[in-house]
């Protein structure tokens, strides 16, 4: 069940008070998921090739930055104060992570990114800097000092290899311990220092650019687009200049891109397919042994469904969007397909074949979604 209340207010007031507006502090927000990832368990998932990590060190004025993945000697070999490890989508890898995740449901899927989460010994952190989205930084072990500030000044420092603000003027200032949580909008400038050993957990939310989504819907365009004539100039005359571009041609051009034009709908079909698309390192894992549609069928019926870790799925209407494929069912299947999307999983259930058992099928075939029992 998602988050009730934030520092005392319902959620309904909280979207209205601090979403995208001012930042939040709640103490004691998520005390059950304080120990979730401990550092050795972070030192494992940065040696792997499917999720993204970074360690951040400093050195005086000097920032470094290097990319995964670790091995252990690697990390065993950093310094003992000063530097972070950043892993990225680690609800992919840990169930657990991905109910942290659920605890935000109050806010769409389709605005829900990935849990980054961090370890650093004391002294250790990324700089003072803001983020283009939404994020809540919850604290696991340890403590970890934030400050932040209300400044409009978001000049960054040249040819640093973070986006490091010049100049930071912290207005306020907290220091988080295990279960507390800061909400931070858009743009809001911020610092977080490691006070001795810390793990934070970064709940991050999309907000894709004017320009990415320009550039991607009009890559999903051109894959639909559907245009009838072609350019005809029956009243071509002699030009003084064959080089000219002539401006009855470019008149005529215009008129048949004048066609090119799109719906709502047309709109509706790109995000979904853009916001459950999976990311350029994520993969799915076939099953080892894939099932015959009647053994499938009656495991489900004792077991359940549920999505695999990495995947995204959304719905509109009686379309449904499932890792970038977008599926227009009937209504029975409409309605069950949801319920999968909303909640994640499926109790046991009959199928009894029609569309939802066929898509459920090829799903499990595909690796998007697995059995109920972990």
């Amino acid at each position: 069940m998602p988050i009730q209340r934030l520092a005392g207010l319902p959620v309904d007031e909280f979207l209205r008070r601090h979403w995208q507006k001012r930042p939040l502090l709640a103490r004691s927000a998520l005390p059950q998921y304080a120990g979730l990832v401990d550092r050795d368990t972070l030192f494992e998932l940065a040696a792997r090739d499917d999720l993204e990590s970074r360690v951040v060190l400093r050195g005086g004025r000097r920032w470094r930055v290097r990319h995964g993945p670790f091995s252990p000697r690697e990390l065993a070999r950093l310094p003992r104060r000063g530097w972070t490890l950043l892993v990225q989508g680690v609800n992919h890898a840990l169930p657990a992570a991905q109910d942290l995740l659920l605890e935000f449901a109050f806010i769409p899927y389709a605005r829900l990114d990935d849990l980054m989460v961090s370890y650093a010994p004391a002294g250790g952190g990324v700089g003072p800097h803001f983020d283009s989205y939404d994020v809540f930084l919850l604290q696991g072990q340890g403590a970890r000092r934030w400050r932040t500030s209300r400044q409009r000044d978001l000049a960054q420092v040249p040819g640093a290899p973070l986006r490091l603000l010049r100049r930071f003027r912290a207005t306020g200032e907290w220091v988080l311990r295990p279960g507390d949580m800061l909400y931070l909008p858009p743009r809001c400038a911020h610092d977080g220092v490691a006070l001795g050993e810390s793990v934070t957990y970064s709940v991050g939310f999309r907000a894709p650019s004017a320009q990415e989504l320009g550039s991607r819907f009009l890559e999903h365009l051109q894959d639909h687009l559907q245009l009838d004539g072609m350019y005809e100039d029956p009243d071509l005359r002699r030009l003084r200049h064959p080089a000219q571009l002539d401006h009855r041609m470019v008149r005529k051009a215009e008129r048949l891109l004048r066609d090119v034009r799109w719906t709502g709908a047309d709109t509706a079909r790109f995000l979904g397919g853009y916001l459950t698309e999976p990311k350029a390192h994520v993969f799915f894992s076939r099953p080892s042994r894939t099932l015959a549609p009647r053994a499938f069928a009656a495991r489900a019926a004792r077991h359940g469904l549920r999505l695999a870790l990495r995947t995204r799925m959304l719905f509109r209407g009686d379309t449904i969007f499932m890792n970038g494929e977008a599926h227009t069912v009937g209504a029975p299947a409409a309605r069950l397909l949801a319920r999968l999307a909303d909640r994640r999983r499926l109790p046991p259930l009959a199928l009894s074949g029609g569309e939802s058992a066929r898509l459920l099928y090829e799903w499990y075939r595909a690796g998007y979604i697995e059995f109920g029992e972990r």
